[in-house]
């Protein structure tokens, strides 16, 4: 049922294809075509009736010499002419319909279980089944051991999760009806596929992530996502009716990537962990995932892949390695308390894939085949049918999108029930104003600007470290040069050092003066994280609510009836809910009629007028029109009851002087995080600074590494020449070398205020010559 990955990554499943019997489509729908129409019009789609002919007999004929490209792209085209001649051929038992068309196929995991069915919903099932079968093949095939390779693989679980959904949302559900059916195109399973693809998408990412040396904690997320996509669809198959259609081997396989992938993201988030000291934390986190891999060994069932059970015990070493050390260094060191596992929140997750969208791939509108059996007449009577049945829809959905607006700014206009909620000690922020603090926290907030201005620093003494190293090279060079030039006088008739590397002696006091003026940058920054963390400390506050003002019941009470009016106050709040609740029920309700409100088989058939069958079939539409009637009226009373008991609630409770406090701490927060960013924005400035000016620096070190390695070259070449000469030994006039370029060009300084940034340094070769 599964086959390996070529590559040396996990193995992974492919979801193996429903296998069919022949069926003649030709003849029956000819039949149709000329005992509704004509003989004519049958002649006229000769070629669309030959068309599919061929189709359903490649269908049939699928070989593994097939390209599994050219198979996927023969069931989407298939699938999109069976939706195509669905509303034009009515196949069914009917004496009057394609009566004669039986489709079977067998199921794809139980070979020997199959289904027949006169209609055509058996046959999109299992061609959208085995759509997402192929899919999940060519994600197989692919090489998992290359970048790219991975990438596809991923898109390819993708289109195969999205297949599965969209056999589970549009045709299982009629496939499962009768007594005919096999489990494999049932929704449960569609769904279980859509988790499995979904979690071998993932898998693909999180393999690219590793490879492309992504942090721990990132790792971990997309890990946990991966396993979690894994649990969801073990859980499917331990349930009726997939519990006992799928072979242990398959069932273990995948029970066994959850606890893997469950194991792997406690190792990565312990990585991230102990990076961070958090020690205790660390250690429950690796137990959990040992534990966990410990009781998925006791028991896999024979026949379970050798390579994951390799992963998994490559990871256990790994987990335990870490396991050891953690444990020494807390003793030793830390000696912090190590939580229960239960009391640890869920390791955080990242979905990087979902399931492809196959709406547009799929969508047979364009697809001219038996276009003609439509007549004019009865097109342009749908169509009109279509927009009396638009028009009710839109004029519904206005009035009930206006009744939600209505609610909404009523109770926004009342602070409701935000003044209920601060009374239960739950105050919220405003939804925007809440963002922008949740933003600032998942940054690291104001507690970890000291981190960040840490990291300034280190980058500022780096830069700082490369310029005297250069310089360094450079006066070494220099004064090997002026000792030779002394020795031998007049002889030593190479250009001066200092003559050659003026340009590389500008740029670097231009980036000295670059670094002081960024060291005056930097203390700014530092002063203004000191002078303004008071304020900005109540962004630290988790959760923020907590910093905001508490709404108290009153010091004294006359008639000790807060409850009695907080009470009735909740309760036609709920109501209220409940009748949006029924406004968002009717409005799906309109939709799921205009999707079912197919009127073109008796269109078709219809003798009598077209305006009588319209005004007939547009009456199913008066109930839920009355209903939505019913529901604003009755909001429309209840929201001036609520006005009324608002009103005793806020005079009971003061809830002016509150709301005057909220105001004020809204401001404070909303200037906190203005000065936060402003100070964030500065320190990223200066980063971005620092790492552009590295690399000017290096750049200029490594042109003066080659000027210097040249002129040695030139200087032991020289020296030879002069002594040759005062020996007398040299028959040949001396030769003079050229000098060698002047390498660097450009300075690096400036002046003006914030960060200077140094030019982009060219890609320059070193300076060369004899």
């Amino acid at each position: 049922m599964a086959a390996p990955s070529s590559s040396a990554t996990n193995i992974m499943l492919a979801i193996p294809e429903k296998k069919t019997v022949g069926v003649d489509l030709y003849r029956p729908l000819r039949n149709y075509i000329v005992f509704n129409y004509s003989e004519r019009e049958a002649q006229n789609l000769e070629d669309d009736l030959e068309t599919l002919k061929e189709m359903r007999n490649n269908i049939e004929r699928f070989s593994a010499a097939d390209s599994l490209s050219t198979r996927r792209d023969l069931l989407q085209n298939y699938i999109k002419a069976l939706t195509t001649i669905e509303s034009r051929f009515p196949i069914s038992p009917d004496k009057d319909h394609v009566n004669s068309v039986t489709f079977t196929w067998y199921d794809a995991f139980k070979n020997r279980n199959k289904a027949s069915q006169k209609n055509i919903h058996l046959e999109k099932a299992a061609i959208l089944f085995n759509l997402g079968a192929v899919h999940s093949q060519i994600g197989l095939a692919c090489d998992r051991s290359t970048v790219e390779g991975r990438r596809q693989a991923s898109h390819s679980f993708i289109a195969a999760a999205g297949a599965f959904a969209y056999l589970r949302d549009n045709a299982a559900t009629k496939a499962s009806i009768g007594n005919s059916t096999t489990v494999d195109v049932s929704m449960e399973c569609a769904g279980m596929l859509e988790r499995l693809m979904l979690a071998q998408a993932q898998e693909s990412v999180f393999e690219n992530t590793i490879a492309k040396g992504s942090t721990p904690g990132v790792c971990a997320k997309i890990s946990r996502q991966a396993g979690l996509y894994y649990e969801e669809a073990v859980a499917a198959l331990n349930v009726t009716p997939l519990n006992q259609h799928f072979d242990k081997t398959w069932i273990s396989h995948i029970q066994l990537k959850a606890t893997l992938f469950y194991a792997e993201a406690c190792y990565r988030y312990s990585l991230e962990l102990h990076e961070k000291e958090e020690i205790g934390e660390e250690i429950a986190r690796i137990n959990s995932g040992i534990t966990a891999l410990s009781e998925a060994k006791k028991s896999y069932p024979r026949g379970t892949s050798q390579q994951i059970l390799d992963s998994i015990n490559k990871l256990e070493t790994k987990l335990n390695f870490n396991l050891d050390r953690a444990m020494k260094e807390n003793d030793r060191v830390y000696l912090l308390r190590v939580p229960p596992v239960n009391s640890l929140p869920p390791l955080p997750a990242f979905s990087l894939v979902k399931s492809m969208n196959m709406n547009d791939l799929l969508d047979a509108s364009k697809v001219r085949m038996f276009a003609t059996l439509v007549p004019d007449n009865s097109a342009k009577a749908l169509s009109r049918y279509t927009e009396m049945v638009d028009d009710v829809i839109r004029t519904q959905a206005e009035k009930l999108q206006q009744g939600s607006e209505l609610a909404r700014v009523h109770l926004k206009e009342m602070s409701l029930p935000d003044s209920i909620l601060a009374l239960e000690g739950h105050s919220v922020l405003p939804p925007a104003l809440w963002e922008d603090v949740e933003a600032v926290q998942v940054s690291g907030g104001p507690a970890g600007l000291q981190g960040e201005l840490q990291q300034l620093h280190d980058l500022r003494r780096v830069n700082h470290e490369l310029v005297v190293q250069t310089e360094e090279l450079l006066e070494k060079e220099a004064t090997e040069d002026g000792q030779f030039r002394s020795q031998f006088g007049t002889r030593w008739t190479r250009p001066q050092s200092n003559t050659l590397t003026k340009n590389l002696q500008d740029r670097l006091n231009g980036f000295a003066a670059n670094l002081k003026q960024a060291a005056d940058s930097d203390g700014k920054i530092d002063r203004s994280v000191r002078g303004h963390m008071a304020l900005m400390a109540i962004l630290d506050t988790r959760p923020i609510e907590t910093a905001l003002p508490s709404l108290g019941r009153p010091i004294m009470s006359l008639d000790a009836n807060e409850d009695a009016v907080v009470g009735a106050l909740k309760q036609s709040l709920r109501q209220l809910e409940a009748l949006g609740a029924q406004r968002a029920g009717l409005e799906d309700m309109l939709k799921d009629m205009k999707t079912k409100d197919d009127i073109l088989p008796k269109l078709m058939t219809s003798t009598g007028s077209y305006e009588d069958l319209f005004r007939k079939e547009i009456t199913k539409y008066d109930n839920i029109c009355e209903e939505i009637s019913k529901n604003l009226q009755a909001q429309e009373q209840l929201l001036l009851h609520i006005q009324a008991q608002n009103n005793q609630f806020a005079s009971t409770f003061n809830i002016e002087d509150y709301t005057a406090s909220c105001e004020k701490c809204y401001k404070q927060i909303e200037g906190a995080i203005a000065k936060y960013r402003e100070i964030k924005e500065n320190i990223n400035e200066g980063l971005k600074f620092y790492v552009t000016l590295q690399e000017a620096i290096s750049n200029i070190k490594q042109q003066a590494s080659d000027f210097a390695m040249t002129r040695s070259m030139q200087c032991r070449e020289m020296v030879e020449d002069v002594q040759r000469q005062i020996s007398g030994l040299s028959v040949q006039p001396p030769y003079y070398h050229q000098p060698p370029p002047q390498p660097g060009g450009g300075g690096g300084g400036g002046d003006g205020g914030g960060y200077l940034y140094p030019p982009q340094p060219t890609q320059q070769l070193g300076p060369s010559g004899p």
